[in-house]
């Protein structure tokens, strides 16, 4: 296999990181106790998971085939699947927040 991001792709995808990151961030609102570990997963998913599928995933297709191609980076796929990764970063913070929350403090008492 062969790696044909360039600098600049491989900036496109870290800026694209990032900005899933803010996005999950904002998403995720108040309930997520940890906002800032978030942000950060997602940025790391996002970068992980647009790298895997522009270099490996779609790394076999050419720069006419996929369109935009910007400097070997498959821009609309990568788009998509920081999209989904996102959606499932900011549900699972949402799920795990809501497990993790502690119980009202009010005591039982029967009637």
């Amino acid at each position: 296999m062969q790696w044909d991001l360039g600098l600049q792709g491989l900036a496109l995808l870290l800026a694209l990181s990032l900005g899933f990151g803010v996005v999950a961030g904002l998403a995720v609102g108040r309930i997520a106790v940890h906002r800032l570990w978030t942000m950060a997963f997602a940025v790391v998913a996002c970068f992980g998971i647009g790298l895997f599928t522009s270099e490996v995933w779609f790394g076999w297709a050419t720069e006419e085939e996929l369109q935009p191609n910007i400097d070997g980076l498959s821009f609309d796929e990568v788009l998509l699947s920081g999209a989904v990764t996102t959606v499932l970063v900011v549900l699972s913070a949402r799920l795990l927040s809501r497990k993790t929350r502690p119980r009202s403090s009010r005591s039982r008492t029967g009637s």
